[in-house]
């Protein structure tokens, strides 16, 4: 079974923030093959809303079934927001990072989905990260998606390998590749929950 989804992301990049703004082209450019796919198009949509602001939180938190906050543990990048996604209903996808580890403190660990580092391992995860071919770190799934992005397979090849080589090169500060199959798994979990409440 399958339960139809639509993942919107939403943000702002600052003028200079370029990887921003890569991450931005990737997102559109993948809802545009997703979303003109005969074979995904009626499951899955996939939309990037421009300059999000309180206007559209007004609108979009209430509406959202399914919230995913997943910053790195340590980086305090999880703020408050997620807590108005808990207050309107919403089920939280996150890392054990800043507000998120409020969230289960009050709502329980059954009730939100956790996935990824601790705050304990993030030290020796870099370290092996910085000491390994970069074959070794990163996971097989997100190999595929990498050489699907070399072939061009989502628009502008050289300009999305540039944002690729920033957690290819021994460099992935935020741990994207650490966290990747752990976030797999999550959404494996989430995709049962939404059957089951179906």
């Amino acid at each position: 079974k399958v339960v139809p989804r639509t993942v919107m992301f939403s943000g702002k990049a600052a003028p200079a923030y370029m990887n921003a703004k890569k991450i931005i082209k990737l997102v559109n450019e993948v809802g545009y093959v997703i979303n003109n796919d005969n074979e995904t198009k009626n499951y899955l949509k996939c939309l990037f809303l421009p300059n999000y602001c309180v206007s559209n939180a007004e609108i979009i938190i209430p509406a959202t079934e399914l919230s995913q906050h997943i910053s790195t543990a340590g980086t305090e990048a999880s703020g408050t927001s997620n807590m108005k996604f808990v207050m309107n209903g919403s089920l939280i996808v996150g890392t054990l990072d800043g507000a998120n580890v409020e969230i289960e403190e009050e709502v329980g660990e059954e009730n939100i989905f956790i996935f990824g580092a601790k705050v304990n391992e993030i030290t020796e995860m870099r370290h092996r990260m910085c000491t390994s071919r970069p074959e070794d770190y990163i996971p097989e799934s997100l190999k595929k998606v990498i050489q699907a992005i070399r072939e061009g397979k989502f628009g502008e090849r050289h300009v999305l390998m540039e944002l690729v080589s920033t957690i290819t090169n021994n460099n992935d500060h935020y741990l994207v590749t650490g966290d990747f199959d752990s976030y797999i798994q999550c959404q494996e979990k989430v995709l049962v929950c939404l059957i089951l409440d179906r």
